[in-house]
């Protein structure tokens, strides 16, 4: 187990994350950068080695009902490698939820979570489009060229279909 001091020091060796004391000696880092309301990356870290790291929806971790893993038996490389994860998490705006017809949709269309929310779609000839989702937008490149830029992940399918694009 790592001592409350080698904690603070392996936080402290993230420059994007900022240091808040709390009460009874507990201190909290922050990550100003998250896309989200939530920017607690280590949370309620005490001297007596208790602490917490927000894990949120990544798989292989035990965490609370608030998506937060106790590292209180972590060592270095395990505290580093979910800090890293937190950190990433917290800067990847997942698409916003839609009607379960369109979940089925969008499920369908080999759209993955946690993956850059990328599909790769094929039409006649062996032609690729590759459709992508970032910044609230949907991308379509032929190659590393820009085709398209659409609002919506279903406006994007429409347009693919259109263009004899399909997904295999």
């Amino acid at each position: 187990m790592l001592s409350f001091d080698q904690k603070l020091a392996i936080l402290e060796s993230f420059p994007e994350l900022s240091r808040k004391d709390v009460s009874l000696g507990r201190v909290n880092y922050q990550y100003e950068g998250s896309l989200y309301d939530k920017k607690n990356v280590a949370f309620h870290l005490h001297p007596n080695g208790n602490g917490f790291v927000y894990a949120g929806s990544l798989s292989g971790y035990d965490t609370d009902d608030k998506g937060f893993v106790n590292i209180r038996d972590y060592d270095e490389a395990a505290l580093r490698e979910l800090v890293t994860e937190s950190i990433r998490l917290l800067s990847v705006r997942e698409p916003e939820p839609v009607a379960a017809s369109k979940k089925a949709s969008s499920s369908a269309a080999g759209v993955s979570k946690g993956k850059g929310n990328v599909s790769v779609w094929h039409g006649a000839d062996k032609q690729t489009l590759t459709l992508k989702h970032e910044d609230d937008l949907w991308y379509v490149y032929a190659g590393p060229n820009l085709e398209m830029v659409l609002e919506t992940y279903e406006e994007a399918e429409q347009y693919l279909h259109e263009e004899g694009f399909f997904l295999v």
